[in-house]
Parts: C-alpha cells; structure tokens; sequence
C-alpha cells in the first residue's frame, strides 16, 4: 500500500536513494510520504526474510530522504503499542489521522498470516 507521494516501490528506492542490494528481497507492506511546508515525514513498514522492518525519515526544505534508509526490525505488538500509546500514523500537529487505519488492517491481514 503506497499512500501520499508514493506511487510504488521504485518511488520509495528513489525518494531514499537505496541501492538495488539495500532494496533487494523487501516486500513493502505500507509506504506514507508526505510534505508541506518545506517539511517531509515518511514511514515504511515492510517484510524481509519473514520478519518486519520499519523506515522512518524527515527533512527540512534543503534536503530530501537520501542517507536515511536505516531499517529496524518490529513486530507487531510494538507497532500496535506505538499507535495506541503514541502518535504513530497520526498527524502530529493537527492530531489527526494520516495512516492509521491501513497500519491496523495491514498488522491484521500480516499477523493473521504470520500465526
């Protein structure tokens, strides 16, 4: 699922300047990339290998998000902990929702599969 202004994988590669290695056996599961006012957010959640991982990059208006594909292994619960405790998939400033409720069908459809 690509939301804002990601079109598909080959955007998220371009956006974070990976190379075809870093990007290699990554099945994208939800890809959000929004700016305005010279700002940018992104979160990239995908499997590898069986197992979760999260990308998570910002910018000013000088920059972009080159250098900032670092991926972290996650799971589910983390995630789901993140989201009702935290601020993960809303929008921060104006408190509302940005990608919340397709990162709670894709952690369903994902752990129902991964059971």
């Amino acid at each position: 699922m690509y939301m804002g202004n990601f079109e598909d994988k080959n955007d998220v590669q371009q956006e974070f300047q990976c190379s075809d290695e870093e990007m290699e056996g990554v099945k994208i599961l939800l890809a959000w990339y929004e700016y305005a006012n010279y700002e940018g957010s992104a979160f990239v959640l995908f499997e590898r290998d069986g197992k979760l991982y999260e990308v998570n990059g910002g910018h000013c208006s000088c920059y972009g998000l080159e250098g900032q594909w670092d991926p972290e292994e996650t799971n589910v619960d983390v995630l789901r902990h993140r989201m009702k405790s935290g601020s993960l998939g809303q929008d921060s400033y104006y408190n509302e929702g940005v990608f919340d409720k397709q990162l709670k069908g894709v952690l369903t459809r994902w752990a129902s599969a991964h059971r």
